[in-house]
């Protein structure tokens, strides 16, 4: 690892994340909804931009992800393989090495979770895992918070 650099932290699958940092996530994630609903301004992604891909067509990870960049304050860029050479003729790995130098933090949504895990061993930026045919980390996260926003702890 180059002098001054972080560790890049991936979320390519629910066992990436500690029971601590999941409880961070959850208390962030309560603090930012009651904002919203007091349509408080919280732009804490201003000047950060997400490269949401798609392999895999989608509909509630699509608007869910592009909604919440945007209204903290980021923006996005879409690509799918067909207005794009992901999946075409250019390796993952090259894919990678691009884009992540222009973004600051990447979301996949493919088939093959060894595709997502090319990708991110390849990547300058967090790679978020936004499905594949084994694993839906994020669906996981936002399944157990609305469980503990309605019903309380599971520990």
């Amino acid at each position: 690892m180059t002098p001054g650099m972080s560790l890049i932290k991936h979320y390519l699958q629910f066992k990436d994340l500690r029971a601590e940092e999941y409880a961070y996530l959850f208390d962030r994630t309560r603090i930012i909804k009651t904002r919203f609903k007091n349509y408080e301004k919280y732009t804490p992604l201003v000047d950060r931009t997400l490269a949401m891909i798609f392999e895999k067509a989608s509909t509630r990870t699509r608007v869910s992800f592009e909604a919440g960049m945007y209204q903290m304050g980021g923006s996005v860029v879409n690509l799918t393989t067909g207005d794009s050479q992901l999946g075409r003729s250019e390796p993952v790995e090259d894919s990678a090495r691009v884009i992540s130098r222009m973004v600051d933090l990447v979301m996949i949504r493919t088939y093959e979770q060894t595709k997502i895990e090319g990708f991110a061993a390849n990547s300058r930026v967090p790679v978020i895992n936004g499905l594949t045919n084994e694993y839906h980390p994020c669906q996981i996260l936002a399944d157990v918070f609305t469980y503990i926003e309605h019903r309380g702890s599971i520990a």
